[in-house]
């Protein structure tokens, strides 16, 4: 996969001057950091991000969102969850960029896999889920907003898969996601592109289902869910397991060659110089402000 540097060089260049990844390391110290909240409500959890400054997801991350989602579809008195952000400016700003440059074999795989797994518990999960997107949304936060059943969007919030502006690729689950979604031609648009789109835009295409004023978001998130809820559980997951099992078991058949085609790209020198470029931008983005 040729790559023309200098061109994703100058498309990098102007990205990092109005976006925003996370350079924050996990703590590594003896009390592990916890990145997510969860508040009950009365059959379903609303589950909060927090991991700042931006929401970027570590392994760590992905690893307590998972054994969230584990303890949520668990609990027979939880029938839903309602995905939203602690932060007030951002939904999440997609995967950790320095996980992919950590030179850690090892730990990247298990990053990788860790993603998949969180994809397919949200994809197929018995609960009803709500995205409350209360900001930016950019590749992996795009992600985790479409594998909700529902999506609520705050007005003036972005949302879409801009991987290709990084010189990544988004892989073929999220593809096909995508392609659930907003159908084959506006996701062939916005994939090549990597565009990201306004709260209004995303509501155009079907990206999200519906756009609120920022103040009125978890209130409308909270209305949405409670019509999921009044639908028979376990006819509603069975529904759902049927319109997505297809797209599900894509992936789940080919679970070892998706990570080895991540692992190979991200390795790739051409990979690690354009992340690296955009690193070094990001810390003489940080250092001006």
């Amino acid at each position: 996969m040729a790559l023309n540097l200098s061109r994703c060089f100058a498309r990098l260049t102007s990205i990092v001057r109005t976006t925003s990844l996370c350079m924050h390391r996990a703590n590594l110290s003896t009390e592990t950091p916890s990145f997510v909240n969860i508040i009950k409500e009365n059959g379903y959890s609303v589950v909060e991000m927090n991991r700042k400054p931006v929401n970027s997801i570590s392994l760590e991350m992905f690893t307590e969102l998972a054994n969230v989602i584990d303890g949520l579809e668990a609990d027979p008195a939880c029938q839903g969850m309602i995905l939203t952000s602690a932060l007030p400016k951002i939904f999440s700003a997609g995967l950790d960029i320095t996980e992919f440059m950590k030179g850690d074999e090892g730990r990247l795989k298990q990053f990788w896999e860790s993603f998949q797994n969180i994809w397919l518990k949200l994809y197929d999960s018995r609960l009803a889920t709500v995205a409350a997107v209360n900001g930016a949304a950019p590749a992996g936060g795009c992600l985790l907003a479409i594998s909700c059943d529902y999506r609520i969007m705050a007005e003036g919030a972005t949302i879409g898969p801009n991987e290709t502006q990084l010189g990544i690729v988004a892989p073929n689950w999220f593809k096909d996601t995508l392609v659930n979604t907003v159908g084959h031609r506006q996701s062939e648009h916005l994939l090549c592109l990597g565009k990201m789109l306004s709260s209004a835009d995303a509501g155009d295409i079907g990206l999200v289902d519906h756009v609120v004023e920022k103040s009125n978001l978890m209130a409308e998130a909270k209305d949405e869910i409670q019509k999921w809820l009044a639908i028979s559980g376990e006819a509603r997951s069975a529904t759902k397991l049927g319109l997505r099992g297809p797209t599900l078991k894509k992936l789940l058949d080919a679970r070892q060659k998706d990570t080895k085609s991540f692992m190979d790209f991200t390795r790739k020198d051409s990979t690690q110089k354009m992340l690296a470029f955009y690193m070094k931008k990001l810390a003489e983005k940080s250092k001006s402000n």
